[in-house]
């Protein structure tokens, strides 16, 4: 039954009756959340300024461009972005099975419920570079920005990034053996992690290049929220 909008504030309803419990609402694609806008504006978004009520909430968003046409392409991240206010709401875009993993397990054992958005591509599912040791899953914790695996010694150029299109990135650069470029992934946009931003930029005090990269267009996607704190960061 295709009724976003009375399963989502059906799950909303539960996981604030139910605030200890991991509620998680995950759209077949990204967009199907287009159905529920009213009550993510209205409720999830603002249900704790209008009336103290907390929710732990997850939605799962499937979201990337992956040639699934215009309709299933986009959870469009940059509507949510736009609705993070007051510390309001958790925004990620994950790329590993251990971030999603201590992800959702920081939000069972927050003594603080706030709802959390997090896109979740379908082909990380079958990716051969998106895994995780055992390790990492059994120690470790939920890190907001993830520094570069192959990190070279002096880069002089920095892509920063988030989701899916690192491993584009990793690919073409292992491809060209480029050794001047280095590529930091943003796991989480809000609350934004400034600090761990800022902590990531000085490792590379002597690059020349700053660059933001994501695969949707430049009026969609993290470009317009990041770009404020990229250009005082860097």
């Amino acid at each position: 039954m295709l009724s976003e909008a009375g399963i989502l504030g059906f799950e909303y309803g539960y996981s604030s009756a139910y605030p200890e419990g991991l509620v998680i609402w995950e759209a077949q694609f990204g967009d199907f959340a287009n159905n529920a806008q009213a009550v993510i504006d209205l409720f999830i978004a603002s249900g704790e300024t209008k009336w103290q009520r907390l929710s732990g909430l997850v939605l799962l968003l499937p979201h990337g461009w992956e040639g699934l046409g215009p309709e299933h392409s986009s959870a469009r991240l940059e509507r949510f972005l736009q609705l993070c206010a007051d510390d309001n709401l958790q925004v990620c875009n994950l790329t590993t099975p251990a971030q999603y993993f201590h992800r959702l397990r920081c939000q069972v054992k927050s003594a603080l419920r706030k709802p959390l958005i997090i896109m979740a591509p379908k082909s990380l599912l079958r990716h051969h570079l998106a895994v995780s040791k055992l390790a990492e899953l059994t120690s470790g914790f939920f890190q907001e920005i993830l520094d570069d695996p192959d990190r070279p010694k002096t880069p002089d150029r920095i892509l920063f990034c988030s989701g899916k299109i690192f491993y584009e990135l990793l690919q073409r650069r292992r491809e060209l053996k480029k050794q001047n470029i280095a590529i930091v992934r943003l796991e989480q946009f809000y609350p934004f992690p400034a600090k761990q931003m800022k902590t990531a930029i000085q490792k590379y005090k002597k690059a020349r290049q700053y660059i933001w990269v994501q695969e949707e267009p430049q009026n969609m996607g993290a470009w317009l929220f990041v770009r404020p704190w990229l250009e005082t960061l860097t």
